[in-house]
């Protein structure tokens, strides 16, 4: 039976004429990171509001550990940590004391470890200094050491790279990285950074305008963010007839520019050149190109107007 840690079941959120979620449904297992991908108002934030019990659906449920309802937001919810919005804390105190601070609101004695969550996300050395005196990037880490007190099992991360420094970028991706391969933590992480995703996530949740558009693996995306050989000519439609009756391939895509995705034939490139050239085809542009993680997610919300 698979380890679900947090199902969604029609979720829905309707906040007076705007509609932020719409009958989201999805199964999150042990041990996998989730880049959670849309523009901002897309529903990213609210979906971890309501999973986080900060927040209540208009329709809908939320499984935790196989609970829902007031069992969910119970003692199953003491299973989760979240950064969610903006990192909350006491400006006048230390890192070290705020971190106190959330053991006790959270009724945990295990202070020992406070030393230990400020090291995980490179805050060990901050000693004295207050709070309010930290970078955006420094309140971001000690967002995430607040979000592991207590050891949770599931880990929710709203845009946690967000004022990091690109030294911070790597040591947060890491951190992520370990927490899911070490301890068999699941993640839930949203950033508008798709690259870094691209380089932490194991699977992805593409959501627009409340709906989630896409699910899907690495390894999936991977497969649809394929290479392919872009090719221009001054005669698309000729081009066209010519992969389809003398290639024999249907593993192509037109553009809107008129130049021609060829997905299929990339190691034959010598072969397509002069079939193209023996068949009248004037080619002005031929290079080996792939779809990127921006390009895939453009595609699959509907294009540049939805920038």
């Amino acid at each position: 039976m698979e380890d679900v840690i947090l199902e969604t079941r029609n979720l829905s959120r309707r906040y007076k004429t705007q509609q932020a979620l719409h009958k989201v449904n999805l199964k999150l297992k042990r041990g996998r990171i989730y880049g959670l991908i849309g523009k901002n108002g897309a529903g990213k934030t609210t979906l971890m509001r309501m999973v986080a019990g900060l927040g209540f659906p208009t329709e809908g449920e939320v499984f935790l550990f196989g609970k829902n309802g007031n069992q969910a937001r119970g003692s199953e919810g003491r299973r989760i940590g979240t950064l969610i919005e903006n990192p909350a804390f006491v400006g006048s105190m230390t890192a070290k004391e705020n971190i106190h601070l959330q053991f006790l609101m959270k009724g945990l004695p295990n202070y020992e470890m406070e030393k230990e969550l400020l090291a995980l996300v490179g805050l060990s050395d901050t000693g004295k200094k207050k709070v309010k005196h930290f970078s955006l990037g420094m309140k971001q880490r000690l967002g995430i050491a607040a979000a592991l007190v207590g050891n949770p099992e599931l880990l929710m991360l709203d845009e946690p790279i967000n004022g990091l420094d690109p030294a911070g970028v790597i040591e947060i991706r890491r951190l992520v990285k370990r927490l899911c391969e070490t301890e068999n933590k699941t993640i839930l992480i949203s950033s508008h950074n798709l690259p870094e995703l691209y380089q932490t996530a194991t699977d992805y949740i593409i959501i627009h305008n409340g709906e989630v558009r896409q699910f899907l693996t690495h390894e999936e995306l991977d497969d649809r963010c394929k290479c392919y050989f872009s090719l221009e000519s001054t005669d698309a439609g000729r081009l066209v007839t010519v992969l389809q009756d003398k290639l024999h391939t249907q593993e192509f895509k037109v553009m809107p520019d008129q130049s021609v995705r060829l997905y299929a034939l990339l190691d034959e490139r010598e072969r397509v050149g002069r079939t193209l050239y023996e068949n009248g085809v004037v080619v002005t542009g031929f290079a080996l190109s792939e779809t990127s993680l921006e390009e895939y997610f453009m595609h699959v919300i509907g294009g540049e107007e939805n920038v």
